[in-house]
């Protein structure tokens, strides 16, 4: 067996992953998320690396056979400074971070000239506050010394190989946002010149090969209480692994990811940048050559619905129930979903982007504003995969999915089959698949494929969400006119 390791943004997963695609013991650990005025959001590696260590142990402690390897995921972007020894030289700044906001509404500006639009010619990355572009350029003008200080400018999962291994590295699928060609695989040196970064260009280590074995070290294996020289693999990051973990493993296939962010991804083997599209989303690199991600990844998903459910003194549990007393188009209440401080990265860039509803009256429920809500992004997951262009089957994971009726809105909304799989550690399960085949035992895809159950669309429903999704995308394109009236209060934010 395998141990997966899922390093989520507040919470870290393990599971023992076995060959044949069943999922045993789980464990699991919070991390902290420490948010900050100005919308700045951090983390401390300690506390994520003790987060590794204890749910890494629980899973060793029932294990019924011999543990091959360890295989990490995580969250991507964001900027996890470290010095050679993997310590860190300030806090990790997340990749939820919102400090570059206004860098990225100048880089925004220009149109076809604009810093972002150069860069997505040149990548086919869409630039946000919480990339690697952004918040290197923050970090440069306001905070030099902590680059000066590092030896790496990483990410999450490499950040914890380090310290496990002792090992300077970084997966390609991590690497590709923002300044790669995914298919040369190499660093771009006029994307950091377009950012004003180059100074700092030698933080940013080569991808590692795809299939490359790392090894845990004495400060590792006492870490984890696994012998020296167990194999360690990292990658790749979450939204991929997920899909894997999901059973999208063929070209035209996609994935949705109903998690703290809301992901819609595409399996492809054509990287043809569109040169008027919005500069929005990326493509990654896969640990098939051939084969890239195309992903967009909104900034919320369960997030904006935990808050919501919240303010209605509900528990997340209550959530499948409550959508039950509101019908398909929530009696009329409609909501655009863009609720985080660092605004919107897809299909759109916007740093101002806002969440607003529309259509309440004195006869609305709560039910209604809740369900408004989970249309609202099942509407922002249609319009990512059709800017995609989705042609193949849809797989469906995320904590979000655990609401049937949820599951059933994104069905009709997308108007097409959902594929849910039968185990909810779809991230461990990814990253085991792609450690299976780095150890030279691959598994079985047709078995792991297999392990999962079909949503279908109901039609009757589906002709309703047209309606609504036509009225959603006016109501968005009305609204991105008017987010600049709120621009001036975000500057505003003080300690």
């Amino acid at each position: 067996m395998i141990i997966g390791v899922d390093i989520g943004t507040s919470i870290t997963k393990a599971s023992a992953i076995f060959h044949d695609g069943r999922v045993g013991a789980t464990a699991s650990k919070p991390s902290e998320l420490i948010q900050l005025s100005g919308g700045r959001v951090e983390q401390d590696l300690e506390n994520v690396l003790a987060s590794v260590a204890s749910v890494v142990r629980e899973i060793i402690a029932s294990a019924t056979e011999p543990i091959e390897a360890v295989a990490l995921t995580g969250q991507g972007d964001g900027l996890w400074l470290r010095d050679e020894a993997g310590r860190a030289v300030r806090p990790m700044i997340s990749w939820m971070d919102a400090r570059a906001a206004e860098l990225i509404e100048r880089w925004n500006s220009g149109g076809a000239s604009s810093v972002s639009q150069q860069i997505f010619q040149l990548t086919g990355s869409g630039i946000f506050p919480g990339c690697h572009a952004a918040l290197l350029a923050w970090l440069s003008v306001n905070e030099p010394e902590s680059l000066r200080s590092a030896a790496v400018a990483g990410y999450c999962v490499d950040a914890i190989i380090h310290n496990l291994t002792g090992v300077i590295t970084v997966d390609a699928s991590d690497a590709s946002l923002p300044f790669m060609d995914v298919t040369k695989r190499q660093y771009v040196p006029e994307a950091f010149e377009l950012c004003g970064v180059s100074q700092w260009a030698h933080l940013l280590p080569p991808p590692t090969p795809t299939g490359t074995l790392f090894a845990l070290n004495d400060r590792g294996a006492e870490m984890l209480g696994l012998p020296v020289g167990t194999p360690v693999t990292g990658g790749p990051y979450d939204l991929q692994a997920c899909g894997f973990g999901s059973g999208t493993t063929r070209a035209g296939e996609g994935t949705l990811v109903v998690g703290t962010t809301l992901s819609c991804q595409v399996l492809t083997a054509d990287r043809t940048i569109l040169p008027d599209t919005d500069p929005a989303g990326m493509w990654l690199c896969t640990p098939d050559s051939a084969l890239y991600l195309r992903v967009m990844p909104s900034m919320v998903g369960t997030a904006s619905i935990d808050w919501m459910m919240r303010l209605f003194d509900l528990t997340p549990s209550e959530l499948n129930a409550t959508l039950l007393q509101s019908e398909p188009g929530a009696n009329g209440v409609s909501a655009l979903p863009f609720f985080s401080p660092a605004g919107e990265r897809a299909p759109f860039v916007d740093p101002l982007a806002r969440g607003q509803f529309a259509g309440l009256q004195l006869r609305n429920t709560r039910a209604d504003i809740i369900r408004s809500l989970c249309e609202g992004l099942a509407f922002a997951a249609r319009h990512c995969f059709d800017t995609m262009g989705l042609d193949g089957d849809v797989a469906a994971c995320g904590g979000g999915l655990q609401s049937e009726e949820w599951a059933h809105i994104f069905a009709d909304v997308l108007g097409r089959p959902l594929y849910l799989p039968d185990e909810s550690a779809v991230g461990s399960r990814g990253a085991a698949l792609v450690a299976w085949t780095a150890l030279g035992n691959p598994v079985d895809d047709e078995l792991w494929r297999s392990q999962r159950r079909r949503i279908d669309p109901d039609v009757s429903r589906s002709t309703v969400y047209d309606d609504c999704y036509r009225e959603y995308r006016e109501r968005l394109e009305s609204a991105r006119a008017l987010w600049p009236l709120g621009a001036p209060r975000i500057g505003m934010v003080t300690e």
